[in-house]
């Protein structure tokens, strides 16, 4: 297995007051927000909400498909090797990934959403896309599909094979 798909940054370590299940939602929404701080900090809660849908919309292509190649769980798809780049070790944002803090307030704002997300309380604008890519690039995958939507810097698909 892959070292890489093991990494998860935790801020808060579990009281007497909290359960397994409850900690484990809370490493959930912080992968989650560390992953919409390296993909979207600066297109905003807009932007934010777009890649937690597009994450969420491939956990539930997992759970109809009873497994998927690029995870399970959010947690999963987040630290899925090469889909989400803030995640690949070499990239410049990893390490300020793994150490960013509340105190920053795109993290603020990722922390929310990805709580939100996980709650199941944003509507999904990408029309159900599990894919996307910024405007500055058009990488191969892309080439000859349909856009669902475009929402700031983002282009967002639905492919699954």
């Amino acid at each position: 297995m892959d070292t890489q798909s093991k990494l998860i940054p935790i801020q808060n370590t579990p009281s007497a007051d909290t359960s397994s299940a409850d900690f484990l939602k809370e490493i959930e929404i912080d992968v989650l927000a560390r992953t919409l701080w390296g993909e979207a900090r600066g297109e905003g809660s807009t932007g934010m909400e777009a890649v937690a849908s597009v994450i969420l919309n491939r956990v539930e292509v997992a759970k109809r498909h009873n497994g998927y190649w690029w995870g399970n769980t959010i947690i999963q798809v987040c630290q899925k090797p090469y889909q989400f780049s803030c995640w690949n070790k070499l990239d410049p944002n990893f390490k300020k990934l793994t150490s960013v803090t509340a105190d920053d307030m795109h993290f603020a704002t990722a922390l929310r959403v990805a709580r939100r997300a996980v709650l199941g309380f944003i509507k999904d604008a990408t029309l159900g896309a599990t894919h996307y890519h910024t405007l500055a690039i058009l990488p191969n995958w892309a080439k000859g599909q349909k856009p669902t939507t475009r929402i700031g810097h983002h282009v967002f698909y639905t492919i699954v094979d």
